[in-house]
């Protein structure tokens, strides 16, 4: 009975496409029915994040990105850089801890849900620090989509200008299309294409996160699943498959990263997630605060 409840609810997981939903969705299974301690989602959550992490790799077009973002990667590149070491230092000085703030840098810098699912594994936060991370990112962008057209249309900007500006503000690239999509065509293809510059920076966090978390002073201790990353994300450059083909990679890294959040979900006592951390959710507000007008004043540019 256990079995066919989890399958239901990890179905429902993939049928609605949302990181934090099917976090959430595990964490009511874990609410509703006692699962025993070496349960099978229990054990696998994090294998199936390393998994969809190296679909996830094959899946970037590295070379149809930089051409498509090319003019505004630099500037893409810079505002990434800058937010994600913000997001670290007031992390550090609201006193969060280093792996909640880390995540909190890569979902705010990078691509919300997707850049935390994708390091999760390799730092090994507790499941109530990905919960915090993922639920404020959720909230916030939800807010975004309703929000931001209604100040496009105040501020009068041009369909250009809004698109680049929720390509920078907004975190998920779904909520990121969702905004666009109120004011015009031209804002949707203008912040598509530059969220993927934004998104192409999960390659370097994936690296660069695996080496400083490895066990230090043991380079045996970077994560092996993070050289099939990266050789997932070469191949995808040398052979430059075609869309289709990197539609269907994009499927299976979605149904993998998808099944284990909620997996990870499975793993978390709802009791001890009631009441988000308030440091936490400061340390969020306060970059997205700065996020917002700073990359309003570059789309005008």
């Amino acid at each position: 009975m256990h079995y066919l409840f989890i399958i239901i609810l990890a179905s429902l997981a993939i049928w609605f496409g949302h990181a934090a939903i099917a976090l959430l969705l595990g964490i009511t299974a874990s609410s509703l029915i006692t699962l025993p301690k070496g349960f099978i989602t229990k054990k696998i959550g994090s294998r199936l994040l390393q998994i969809g992490i190296v679909f996830l790799g094959g899946s970037i077009s590295v070379s149809s990105v930089v051409e498509v973002s090319g003019n505004y990667f630099p500037w893409i590149s810079f505002f990434v850089i800058l937010v994600f070491l913000l997001t670290l230092l007031l992390g550090k000085f609201l006193n969060v801890s280093q792996k909640q703030s880390y995540l909190l840098a890569s979902g705010s810098a990078i691509c919300g849900g997707t850049a935390i699912a994708a390091i999760s594994p390799v730092i090994k936060p507790e499941p109530e620090e990905i919960v915090n991370a993922l639920t404020i990112v959720f909230v916030l962008n939800a807010l975004a989509v309703v929000v931001f057209p209604f100040i496009g249309t105040w501020l009068e900007l041009s369909q250009e200008q809004f698109g680049v500006w929720v390509a920078l503000a907004i975190h998920d690239t779904a909520s990121v299309i969702g905004a666009a999509s109120l004011i015009g065509d031209e804002a949707i293809q203008i912040a598509a294409t530059l969220k993927l510059g934004r998104t192409l920076w999960i390659i370097p966090l994936v690296l660069f996160t695996a080496f400083y978390f490895r066990e230090k002073g043991n380079l045996n201790g970077f994560p092996v699943f993070v050289l099939f990353f990266a050789f997932a994300v070469t191949l995808n450059w040398l052979l430059n498959p075609s869309e289709e083909i990197n539609n269907i990679l994009k499927q299976i890294n979605s149904t993998f990263l998808l099944t284990g959040l909620f997996c990870i979900g499975t793993q978390i006592d709802y009791s001890a997630i009631k009441k988000l951390p308030i440091k936490t959710l400061i340390l969020a507000l306060s970059i997205w605060g700065l996020v917002i007008p700073s990359s309003l004043w570059l789309a005008q540019f």
